[in-house]
This record gives structure tokens, C-alpha cells and sequence, in this order.
């Protein structure tokens, strides 16, 4: 098994119970010689003390201001020294050496720039955390489209979302290649990150996993899908905090990512933004019912 030390980056904002439980079940699986570092926005030092207390090992950076996601990974890397770095959201469990795992896939393939472990939902199905990058077939067959709620095996969902052979959500036990593995918990090598500027901060939160993905590749780096390492996901905790807000930062930031690499095909930009709002609009009504 692989010995190469690894960084883990936590950005936390306001899940401070979520973090306790993240922090619990990776302590068996990191050695002496890893790193684990916390950001914290817009920190409560109370609470931020007693997670402290409890994980004597971690590094605590406190923040009263919130610079997103992207701005907290960056942070959190610069805070550390170690040759792979493993992001992992807080609302996450571990389940298993994904540390050691998702580490030594990266030392033994070269050719790799991001690995992303299995992930499960609370009730143990799979999240499809493995996907092809955004396109018009995504509309449809997106992760939380109504088609793929309702019908998950049609084509349009089969062809975005990459965990099983025959549909999403399906296990594929020898991994594969994914276009983009979702950011709730990814590993990647230093120098990758180093050579891309780390994460794009003009992502505030959301869709900077597949901007990262999508810029490795551009280097001639593949990303890869492990199932054989799992954590556990209870998703949306953080953006439970402000909805709204958090409904209407998605939509802008895929809007964001469709701008940044359309081409040709920005001149589409106006029906892309109006979808997009409008999707969200109607997601927020929805929440007000």
C-alpha cells in the first residue's frame, strides 16, 4: 500500500457537527505524516473549539469572511506541503482507507490527474458522482433531472452519468475514465494543481470540480472513478443554510462553465442564461411550496 502523504481539505461553513462526524471516520485511515486542514468561514470560535479539542491533529484555519469554495481549497492547499491533495466536503463519512487508496492510484498511474472514490447516499445508494462533461443531453439526463428521477435507465442519463454499465447509479467495480468526478471528495497531485492555478475562484461554489477535471485534461490527464473506495455523502447542508441563495449560485455557476468553454457557441449564450434562470426560478418557487 501506497506511503505517499497526502493533504486533506476540509472547507467547512457553519456544519460544525457534519465536520465532528467527517473528522471522526477519517482519523483510523490518515498516518502521522498527513496533513488535515479545516477552513473555516465565517467561523464560530465556540464551536470551532470543541472540534479542537476533539481532533487535536487538525489544523483549524478560522475566517469570519466566506470566499467560497473554490478560494477555501486554494487556501487550504497553500497551508500544506504534502505531494497529493485530497478534498473532502464535511458532510461526508469515510468508509474505508480512501486516503492510502485515492493516494496511491495517483503514484501508480501517471497518466491520472484526479480520483474520485465511490460515493453513497445516507440510505447507501450510489450518488453519480462520475460523469460526462455538461452538453445539450445533459438537459435531460443531468443528476437531478426529472427524467433521471423518474426514469434513471433512459439514454440521456446512462450517457451523463458514468457509474454502471447499464445505468446511473450502478457500480462498476474495476473503475473507468469519467470525464469529471464530483468534488465532494476527489484526490489530485500536487504539481497537477500547482500547474493549474488551483481552483478557479470565479467559481463561488459549485461546478469548479468539473472546470478542475476539465483543465487537467487539457494537460493530457485523465480522471478516474474508484469504486472500491467509498464514502458516505449527506450533501446540501451548507446550501440548507441559505436555499435560495444556493439555488440561484448553481445555476450561475453552469452557467459560468458553459461561457468559459462554448466557443463558438456563446453566441447561444442568451437562450443558455434564460434556461438557466428560469430552471431556477421554478426551483425556488418549488421550495416555497
Amino acid at each position: 500500500m501506497s506511503a505517499v502523504r497526502v493533504a486533506v481539505l476540509i472547507i467547512n461553513y457553519r456544519t460544525y457537527d457534519a465536520l465532528d462526524r467527517c473528522l471522526t471516520s477519517l482519523a483510523p485511515f490518515t498516518s502521522d505524516t498527513d496533513e488535515v486542514v479545516v477552513v473555516d468561514w465565517q467561523s464560530d470560535a465556540a464551536q470551532r473549539e470543541a472540534i479542537a479539542r476533539r481532533h487535536q491533529g487538525v489544523r483549524l484555519i478560522a475566517r469570519q469572511d466566506n470566499l467560497g469554495f473554490s478560494a477555501g481549497v486554494n487556501l487550504a492547499a497553500a497551508a500544506t506541503s504534502a505531494p497529493v491533495l485530497l478534498l473532502l466536503n464535511p458532510d461526508t463519512e469515510v468508509e474505508g482507507p480512501i486516503v492510502r487508496a485515492l493516494g496511491g492510484w495517483l503514484e501508480a498511474h501517471a497518466d491520472c490527474g484526479v480520483v474520485g472514490p465511490r460515493v453513497v447516499n445516507v440510505d447507501g445508494t450510489v450518488q453519480p458522482s462520475a460523469r460526462r462533461f455538461p452538453g445539450l443531453s445533459t438537459v435531460f439526463g443531468g443528476r437531478s433531472t426529472w427524467l433521471t428521477r423518474r426514469f434513471p435507465n433512459n439514454w440521456f442519463s446512462r450517457h451523463n452519468l458514468l457509474q454502471g454499465a447499464d445505468s446511473p447509479g450502478g457500480d462498476a467495480p474495476a473503475g473507468r475514465k469519467a470525464d469529471w468526478v464530483a468534488g465532494s471528495c476527489f484526490a489530485t497531485r500536487r504539481d497537477v494543481f500547482e500547474r493549474l492555478g488551483g481552483l478557479d475562484e470565479s467559481f463561488f461554489m459549485y461546478w469548479e470540480d468539473a472546470d478542475y477535471c476539465r483543465r487537467a485534461g487539457a494537460l493530457g490527464l485523465h480522471c478516474h472513478y474508484l469504486p472500491t473506495s467509498t464514502v458516505r455523502h449527506t450533501g446540501g447542508l451548507s446550501s440548507a443554510l441559505n436555499v435560495v441563495p444556493s439555488i440561484r449560485a448553481f445555476h450561475r455557476s453552469a452557467f459560468h462553465l458553459y461561457w468559459k468553454y462554448a466557443g463558438l457557441g456563446r453566441v447561444f449564450a442568451p437562450v443558455v442564461w434564460l434556461g438557466l434562470m428560469a430552471r431556477a426560478e421554478v426551483k425556488v418557487a418549488l421550495r416555497g411550496r
